[in-house]
């Protein structure tokens, strides 16, 4: 008879020991969305905007240099009928040459452009991936996936999601408040 309480004591103290490292090693394993945190990061919105002004700023050299082009060839319309045919060969010849000077400093704009918004992307995926690495080792977890919607993580306990609480993280980091 003593023996029996004895028996359950064990039985329930493997059961629990069984529960307690299932449940932690269940819970090392967790995901951030990524598309979340890109939008969320209050750095994204600082980079995006120093971007879009840069861009702004390049796309009206674009925009002046077309005009002038523009206005140019107007004038050369107007003026045309009183040209030499000498003439007319020059300045068409000079006008598709400005045209083509026009065309290629759009083309590299905008290849400068896409570059720009490449690395700037890549400056904050940077901070962000530092930071979960930073995090996972500081809180102890052997793995943090990265969902982005497009099927590596089909399903997980909402537990299991990290994404507010390391993207409230992050924009403390950024913003000089605070560590992973």
């Amino acid at each position: 008879m003593k023996k029996l309480p004895l028996l359950i004591s064990i039985i329930a103290i493997l059961f629990s020991s069984y529960t307690f490292w299932s449940t932690k090693n269940a819970s090392t394993q967790v995901y951030v969305d990524v598309n979340k945190l890109l939008e969320g990061y209050k750095r994204t919105k600082v980079v995006r905007a120093e971007f879009e002004t840069k861009a702004k700023k390049m796309n009206a050299n674009v925009d002046s240099l077309m005009v002038g082009w523009q206005n140019e060839l107007k004038k050369y319309e107007k003026e045309r009928s009183r040209m030499s045919k000498k003439e007319l060969k020059l300045k068409q010849e000079l006008l598709s040459n400005k045209q083509n000077q026009v065309n290629n400093y759009q083309k590299a704009i905008q290849k400068k452009l896409q570059e720009e918004d490449k690395k700037s992307t890549q400056t904050v995926i940077n901070d962000i991936n530092d930071y979960v690495k930073e995090y996972g080792k500081n809180h102890s977890y052997n793995i943090i996936f990265g969902a982005s919607g497009s099927g590596n993580i089909m399903y997980a306990k909402d537990v299991a999601d990290l994404t507010n609480i390391v993207l409230d993280g992050l924009n403390k980091d950024f913003e000089g408040n605070s560590k992973p």
